[in-house]
């Protein structure tokens, strides 16, 4: 079947299997490789990608279900060279060690982000109860976001 959709704001048209998994045809037919893949049961996050701006699932999303909608990966994120504020305010705090859970955890801050300006701390430990980070303990996680949230103009 053939499927259309955006991919980080370019056009994007493949011939799929009905079976085939998003998060299959973003790292192995359009080498976006900043999807992880680790569960493949929606537990931990790492897949995560926005379709219509929304934080899915890429590992249980099925690519069809993609057709005629804006899918953003991690790669689509920054401005050329420019890193997006979020990346930025992650690297400024060392909110990441390995780096495994980090698209997925700023894709859902990101989708976070566009739905509230200013969020309290609990809103962003709801939004980020679908990943897991197994280095970081979350604390440098929450600062990066919460110093962003209060000081954006120091990432622009």
């Amino acid at each position: 079947m053939r499927v259309d959709f955006k991919v980080n704001g370019q056009a994007a048209s493949l011939d799929i299997e009905p079976c085939e998994m998003l998060i299959d045809v973003l790292r192995d037919r359009l080498q976006l490789k900043g999807t992880k893949r680790s569960c493949d049961v929606q537990v931990c996050g790492a897949c995560t990608v926005l379709v219509d701006g929304n934080p899915t699932s890429s590992c249980t999303t099925l690519c069809a279900d993609a057709h005629e909608r804006e899918v953003t990966t991690i790669e689509g994120l920054a401005q050329g060279k420019r890193l997006d504020p979020l990346q930025r305010a992650f690297i400024a705090h060392g909110a990441l060690q390995c780096g495994f859970c980090t698209p997925g955890m700023i894709l859902a801050v990101k989708a976070m982000l566009a739905r509230h300006e200013r969020p309290s701390e609990e809103t962003v430990r709801h939004y980020l109860r679908g990943n897991i980070c197994r280095c970081t303990g979350y604390v440098k996680i929450l600062e990066a976001i919460m110093d962003l949230v209060h000081n954006p103009s120091h990432y622009r």
